[in-house]
């Protein structure tokens, strides 16, 4: 099932996809007005019946996407975790070896974007990137989750645009400056339940600039699996119902390219998975 966060005529809710319509459930389940509230409540095993006599009758069109998960607790994100792409960041001049562990980095929910919604160049730079990547939204809480049970604590998954400020990701070898500012992390349109997708089934990914293809791989290509980057992450911190784990991009990212090439106002950037959908966003210059 694929499940969203959206508004309608003004009230923010959540539902379930159906054709070119959508279930609303928050409505329908006012106890849990959000998405994030009703995996915190461990109701996903009961969506089936819970959305079994909810009408269909919020036009796809006519609603505001939002962030499938508005306000997640952590959003945890993986760096350089395909091959091809630690090599094009090498071959481009950065000094980087390979990890023994999953490098991370955390974004705040403020610098979210949803499906639809533009992603900004901020004033202070000319060099918003692409990354194109798979998005793991946890069910379950858990701590020193081992591999071989990770995927028993995802609820589904979603894609990301983990837009990226190039310079100010350089500042300082920590990178999270160049990834946080404000409505640049793309994140949608919505989530495809876990039921629905095989964990061992790589899944095809390209990332398209105004139609033209700049990454394409399958995420079989990852250095570091989605089960070892939860138990990774899992050993840090406790991760709660509605964290996001942002997996990594492929190659192909514009900063890498010679010349370099970057998002411009008036782009429009598609990040799309096989058997989850097309996350789609303009690109706008952000205004003080």
């Amino acid at each position: 099932m694929k499940l969203l966060s959206f508004q309608h005529q003004g009230v923010a809710s959540w539902g379930a996809v159906v054709g070119d319509h959508v279930a609303d459930l928050g409505r329908a389940h006012p106890q849990f007005p959000t998405l994030q509230s009703y995996l915190a409540a461990g109701r996903l095993p009961n969506l089936a019946q819970d959305a079994a006599f909810v009408k269909a009758d919020v036009p796809l069109a006519e609603i505001e996407y939002l962030p499938v998960i508005t306000q997640p607790e952590k959003i945890v994100c993986a760096i350089r975790n395909y091959h091809d792409h630690h090599k094009e960041v090498v071959a481009a001049g950065l000094d980087r070896e390979l990890s023994s562990h999953p490098p991370i980095f955390l974004r705040t929910w403020r610098s979210q974007v949803a499906h639809g919604q533009p992603i900004l160049r901020p004033d202070c730079s000319d060099s918003l990137d692409w990354e194109g990547e798979l998005a793991v939204v946890i069910g379950r809480s858990g701590r020193n989750i081992p591999e071989d049970q990770a995927h028993e604590y995802v609820a589904g998954y979603s894609i990301y645009n983990d837009a990226s400020i190039r310079e100010w990701q350089f500042h300082a070898k920590a990178i999270a400056a160049g990834k946080n500012f404000e409505s640049t992390g793309a994140f949608g349109p919505w989530m495809v339940t876990a039921d629905e997708i095989d964990p061992a089934r790589p899944l095809e990914l390209s990332t398209r600039l105004n139609g033209e293809r700049m990454q394409s791989t399958n995420t079989g290509n990852m250095i570091f699996s989605v089960a070892q980057q939860i138990a990774y992450a899992s050993t840090i911190f406790t991760l709660v119902p509605g964290d996001v784990i942002v997996t990594g991009t492929p190659g192909g990212v514009g900063w890498s390219r010679k010349p370099p090439r970057f998002m411009v106002p008036g782009d429009v950037v598609e990040v799309e998975i096989e058997g989850i959908g097309v996350l789609s966003n303009p690109i706008a210059q952000a205004r003080q």
